[in-house]
């Protein structure tokens, strides 16, 4: 397994999206389970695992912390604060929270240190440069190494690292969804250096190959039951998505997942998907995807076949879009 930098913060690159073993794409998988997956993924040279405290909320870290234990010193942890877990639901980046809620992560997390802590979405009503300065004095403290934002603007991007140097920025990003080409996100990332770290690098699953018009999801346990990507009507009208993917692979002796996993690693030397799963074939799957090498031909050959192709359905659903930082 190779290595990439986010900013100063050296991991694999690929890293494990941890989520999917706990919540939100369906019930929670054996825990057991879950952690022999995570330690596999270590064993083949996986070193960066991403939790946060509201996945679950807070079973994901539990999770997290007891596989990863007996290895904390050759991995590297991202977690992420924000959401007000104990009172009435929303976002909470007051820095008085965020010093509170890194206590809890740390516990469950098994660990004297987060090395890389993200702000889980923006909070309209706290200046950033507040959070920023929170996350700071953890720094100061030990308790925190790196800093990151999820779903953040250029814009506010830039005013947070004014303050506190980021690492990382996490946004979904993939061959279907690449709103961060355009609004200046990657942009910004390449200007200041900072590293960047696509979640749903596989589209939610849809990339694999593996979901139709015929899939159902769980309307209790997949969010996916709520976005309009995932309808039956738009995961037909999707399909040639995936079948420009499709084409690519067959070529490579590869899978669609793994030719969309080495699209983003062409990118930009300095992007680390997280795919995640709680499957050891999957995981195999997805590891996979750093020794499919797209040569200069079929890199264009994707983006001439998505060129003529439209996305339906947006990515995620009206209230979690409104949670999105998307101010120039």
């Amino acid at each position: 397994m190779k290595t990439r930098k986010l900013g100063s913060l050296v991991v694999s690159e690929l890293g494990h999206g941890c989520m999917s073993i706990s919540a939100n794409y369906g019930p929670p998988a054996d825990r057991n389970q879950g952690i022999q997956v995570l330690r596999t993924a270590h064993e083949k040279g996986v070193t960066f695992f991403d939790t946060a405290e509201v996945y679950g909320p807070y079973t994901n870290e539990e999770l997290v912390g007891e596989a990863l234990a007996p290895i904390r010193d050759q991995v590297v942890i991202a977690t992420k604060f924000g959401f007000n877990l104990e009172g009435p639901p929303g976002l909470n980046s007051r820095p008085e929270h965020i010093q509170k809620v890194v206590e809890g992560s740390l516990k469950r997390l098994k660990t004297d240190r987060i090395d890389l802590y993200y702000q889980h979405r923006v909070d309209p009503h706290v200046p950033i440069e507040d959070v920023a300065g929170a996350v700071k004095d953890l720094i100061a403290q030990g308790k925190v190494l790196h800093f990151g934002l999820s779903e953040a603007s250029a814009r506010t991007l830039r005013r947070a690292h004014a303050v506190q140097p980021v690492t990382a920025v996490q946004t979904e990003y993939s061959f279907m969804e690449r709103d961060v080409e355009t609004n200046g996100v990657l942009a910004a990332c390449e200007e200041l250096g900072i590293g960047f770290v696509p979640w749903g690098p596989v589209g939610m699953g849809f990339l694999t190959g593996k979901l139709g018009a015929s899939t159902r999801f769980d309307p209790k346990a997949d969010l996916r039951s709520g976005f309009t990507r995932f309808t039956p009507e738009n995961l037909a009208a999707n399909a040639p998505i995936v079948e420009a993917l499709r084409s690519v692979a067959a070529k490579k002796g590869a899978t669609p997942a793994q030719v969309a996993l080495a699209w983003l690693l062409s990118r930009k030397p300095w992007i680390v998907p997280i795919p995640g799963t709680r499957n050891p074939m999957h995981l195999e799957e997805n590891l996979g995807a750093r020794h499919v090498q797209l040569t200069a031909a079929e890199l264009r050959e994707l983006e001439t076949a998505f060129s003529k192709l439209t996305v339906h359905g947006g990515r995620m659903n009206p209230m979690q879009m409104d949670l999105v930082d998307s101010t120039r």
